[in-house]
């Protein structure tokens, strides 16, 4: 048996990751409590290094390594880019947060590594067995993180629901890749899609596999009905782990549903595009009608994830109809722009959390943000924009997210979903231009300063612009995503 020795080239930014999380555990031992700096420049080195090599690595060509387990292509590398600036982002913002708490710890930065790894391998996966690695490196760090203050029941108990939860969607996830290997004979995502398309498949199993695989990817989505978890961990973990939670692994799951769907299982595309339309139209309607009920800003805003992850969705549903495959490009395009116009204002609605928190008090009640305008109108108008582009109002970089995925919905014809979601989008921005009324129009019920790092003033403050200013010139970001697309697909 003669063994190749694969090319690492392509998985240096993994590799590079891997070494600098031993590292950083090493060093972590021998530091002192005064010493913790050197640990979080580590960890942003860290994530600036893996920027750099991915940047010199992503040369717009699909390249395939490790036995064909492992793809670098332009979509990989976007979306690799864009997760290093969220998770360097989320360890900016939780930086005051968590040293208030004395979660400031060398295993938090650890475990956030881990957990960037795991999705960076699920972003280049081209194996079944190389995405469930990565998803559950993924998994077991956000799982560790959730409990990571052990002295609150409220997260003790958050992280196991996620645990039982997370585990059971795992176990559908990979018995329904263990029946698409029945099926196919092969686990390599691209040895799927030309088994599939020779017509040589197992057509009953490949159904049934389809409909295990559907069910994990909608987990880790968090859409209807695989979204209980969302609301109880959102509320229950530290805000800066919900965060984390509400970013950047949004960008891995929506690599991990193109990778399986998209690359591996597009000849049964219309199979499933009508799970996943059911899916996003009950992810839309829930999400919407559950928030409007909620007084935790926190459990607002994971209703607020449910529904739109179903608009995500919207744009894979849109992708082939009736059999014909020109609109393909144009709606996973628009899915992509979704999903990371997603993070963004994800990352800067849970960013003000945070600065309006301090040790001793959580700012996550909608009663927290009365009169924000009166303390600080800068930041009353970033968070006000924030509200108005994830409720879709022109022209912030919300708006033209959701008019993106419903031009896509309309130019295959299903005019009732387009209608359906725009109704939902109406009643979902009640709540919230319910907290820009709160901010401008009540008394506020806290008077203290706001005080925060320059660094968490200037992130924050450029998050707030970046939304306003990617919806004046939407053109930048659906360019990208279309041209990585084009490049890959």
């Amino acid at each position: 048996m003669n063994f190749l020795m694969p090319d690492f080239y392509p998985a240096a930014a993994e590799i590079f990751l891997a070494v600098m999380a031993c590292v950083i555990l090493l060093t972590d031992l021998v530091l002192c409590e005064s010493q913790r700096w050197v640990i979080r420049l580590l960890t942003q080195t860290t994530l600036i290094g893996c920027a750099i090599i991915t940047l010199l690595t992503t040369d717009g060509q699909v390249t395939l390594t490790f036995s064909n387990m492992y793809v670098a292509d332009l979509m990989s590398g976007v979306l690799k880019l864009l997760v290093y600036i969220s998770v360097a982002a989320m360890l900016i913002y939780s930086r005051g947060y968590l040293a208030d708490r004395a979660l400031d710890k060398g295993e938090f930065y650890l475990l956030v590594l881990f957990a960037t790894l795991g999705m960076m391998v699920m972003i280049s996966a081209n194996h079944f067995l190389t995405i469930y690695l990565g998803l559950e490196l993924l998994s077991l760090s956000l799982y560790s993180l959730v409990a990571l203050d052990r002295d609150s029941g409220r997260a003790t108990e958050a992280a196991m629901k996620y645990f039982v939860l997370g585990a059971m969607a795992s176990g559908l996830l990979l018995y329904g890749m263990s029946m698409i290997y029945g099926a196919t004979g092969t686990l390599e995502i691209n040895g799927v899609a030309q088994t599939i398309s020779h017509g040589v498949a197992n057509q009953t199993v490949l159904t049934f596999g389809l409909v295990f695989l559907v069910s994990g990817i909608a987990f880790k989505l968090g859409v209807v009905p695989f979204h209980m978890w969302i609301p109880d961990v959102y509320h229950g973990a530290p805000t800066a782990i919900t965060l984390f939670i509400g970013s950047a692994p949004k960008l891995a799951a929506f690599a991990m549903a193109m990778r399986l769907l998209v690359f591996g299982l597009f000849e049964l595309a219309e199979q499933w595009q009508t799970m996943l339309m059911l899916l996003a139209v009950l992810s839309i309607a829930v999400g919407n009608l559950a928030a409007i009920a909620q007084k935790n800003l926190k459990r607002m805003l994971a209703y607020s994830t449910i529904s739109h992850m179903g608009y995500m969705l919207l744009g894979l549903v849109s992708g082939v109809a009736g059999g014909d495959r020109q609109f393909a490009l144009n709606a996973y395009s628009s899915s992509m722009y979704y999903t990371i116009s997603y993070v963004m204002m994800s990352l800067g609605a849970f960013g003000m959390i945070l600065l309006l928190s301090r040790a001793g008090h959580e700012a996550e009640n909608l009663e927290d943000f009365k009169g924000l305008n009166q303390r600080s109108p800068w930041f009353a108008a970033v968070m006000g924009s924030l509200m108005f582009s994830m409720a879709g109002v022109p022209f912030f970089i919300g708006f033209f997210a959701k008019f993106s995925v419903l031009l896509a919905v309309i130019a295959t014809g299903q005019v009732w979903l387009a209608v359906v979601a725009v109704l939902f989008s109406l009643i979902g921005a009640f709540y919230y231009l319910r907290v820009v009324k709160l901010m401008y129009f009540d008394a506020p019920n806290d008077v203290a300063p706001i005080k925060a790092g320059l660094d968490m003033r200037l992130l924050l403050s450029a998050n707030g612009l970046a939304v306003a200013l990617f919806g004046l010139f939407p053109q930048l970001l659906m360019g990208l995503c279309n041209f990585a697309l084009r490049h890959s697909l």
